[in-house]
């Protein structure tokens, strides 16, 4: 990873100084005219709004592991099907966070949203929502297996659940919660998780044992425990009445919403149209819980350095933790290929190259990899359009994939519409199309380990201060 950043360095120079790469503001599609099926097919573009969630959109090296992917392709051909040649429509997918897609679409940024999961009923306001695309779907508490299931919500008193923004168990759980204060029970705690956080991620930490549980609808459940056999499904539980989920039309759109409704009444999905989703994703989510006895006791014996590197870098201890957990489970004597070596798997000679020396002790080697951090900060990620959070996760990416390259990919994400001051999700789909899963899996499963532990830091910073 860092012979990649080295090589990037040498051919451009910059380790001998050099402008840092800015990058441009995003830019916000202004409220359009109403654009109903007339005007589409005169644009020849359908605009479609999807929950920027893995599971819901995406490609990874051209092969489609979105649930929405098939379904959407199926929309396309049905519009396309009576129209003669060279007035075809074409899908433009338009990522958003799944809170942000219904204002979206009534500013005219879209003319379709389609979440791939449920919407809170509250929140779904101004817009026409479609016949189901799926009906009848339950929200399912999930856990891990080999700890205790739910039969019942009351089982659930004084246990935290953790949920994405805008999960619609939100609620749900409060409709709980206002039954068990009835009943003087302790309410359900609700940990809503990092918004770097998708469905995906969430349920991948709980495999881990991270998170004790979340909930779920049920049709993403039972995919996502296709690929996490460790997950356990609680199907006897209910936690409210079934409901459907639906794509949305602007309320000015009543050809479109007439067209859709046609569609979805006719559709069914292909036998096989998760092969490509199982294949990619069996081995890529694998995150392991970091605080567990032993590795809280390696992380503690390493704490003073990481702590003392990253404070003369600028760097907050518990991303240099995240990352040597990801490099060598927090082992110093760790060997990896190239010379990699050491706590942060760095090698001798990408270490000199910011003057550190000697690379066996774990102080040398903590001192290089924050050195070699810090200057791919300075030199490509210093811009003030960057929060800290996509500013580390660009610099992880960074050091995986090697600078360059990850400037290149924010330009084609700008090209395409997207953010090219956001990783997460964003600037990540260029990766996951021009590379694969390879770098996103690592700076994701590096933030998690981040996540993990600072949730964590007071008992881990409270044990430094005795």
């Amino acid at each position: 990873m860092l012979r990649t950043f080295l090589t990037g360095l040498l051919l451009s120079g910059l380790l001998a100084g050099g402008p840092a790469a800015d990058a441009g503001p995003q830019q916000h599609v202004p409220a359009s005219q109403a654009r109903d099926l007339a005007q589409i097919r005169s644009s020849k573009v359908l605009r479609v709004l999807v929950n920027q969630s893995r599971n819901s959109s995406g490609e990874v090296k051209g092969e489609p592991v979105g649930v929405e992917y098939y379904r959407l392709r199926a929309l396309e051909h049905a519009l396309n099907a009576r129209v003669a040649d060279g007035q075809e429509i074409t899908l433009k997918i338009i990522p958003r966070a799944k809170e942000q897609l219904l204002a979206a679409l009534q500013r005219g940024e879209g003319d379709l949203a389609a979440p791939g999961e449920l919407l809170d009923p509250s929140v779904v306001r101004g817009v026409g929502a479609s016949t189901p695309v799926v009906d009848q779907v339950p929200l399912q508490l999930v856990g891990r297996k080999g700890e205790r299931g739910y039969n019942r919500p009351e089982q659930l008193s004084g246990r935290t659940v953790a949920l994405t923004t805008a999960s619609a168990a939100g609620a749900a759980i409060q409709a709980i919660n206002q039954q068990l204060a009835l009943r003087k029970r302790a309410p359900i705690k609700v940990e809503w998780v990092d918004p770097t956080l998708a469905v995906e991620d969430v349920l991948e930490m709980v495999q881990a044992g991270i998170y004790p549980l979340t909930v779920v609808e049920r049709p993403i459940a039972q995919r996502w425990a296709r690929v996490m056999p460790r997950l356990r499904v609680d199907s006897k539980l209910q936690l409210a009445p079934p409901q459907a989920m639906r794509w949305y039309v602007r309320q000015d759109a009543p050809m479109l919403q007439a067209a859709v409704d046609r569609f979805l009444a006719t559709y069914r999905a292909p036998d096989n149209q998760d092969a490509a989703f199982e294949r990619i994703y069996r081995r890529q989510y694998r995150v392991h819980n970091p605080l567990a006895r032993q590795d809280r006791q390696r992380l503690e014996s390493v704490r003073p350095v990481l702590q003392k590197h990253g404070g003369d870098q600028q760097f907050d201890w518990l991303n240099l933790a995240a990352l040597a957990f990801k490099e060598s489970t927090l082992d110093p004597k760790a060997r990896g290929t190239g010379g990699a070596h050491g706590l942060m798997q760095i090698t001798p000679s990408a270490a000199q190259r910011v003057g550190v020396s000697n690379t066996a002790t774990v102080d040398g080697n903590v001192q290089a990899s924050a050195r070699y951090l810090a200057l791919i900060r300075r030199k490509f990620f210093a811009s003030p359009q960057l929060n800290e959070r996509e500013r580390m996760a660009f610099i992880l990416a960074a050091y995986n994939l090697g600078p360059e390259r990850v400037q290149a990919m924010r330009a084609e994400a700008r090209r395409r519409g997207l953010n090219g001051n956001q990783w997460f999700f964003q600037t990540e789909r260029i990766a996951m199309e021009q590379v694969g899963m390879g770098p996103v899996n690592f700076v994701n499963s590096v933030n998690k380990y981040f996540l993990a532990f600072n949730r964590e830091r007071a008992s881990l910073e409270r044990v430094a201060k005795r």
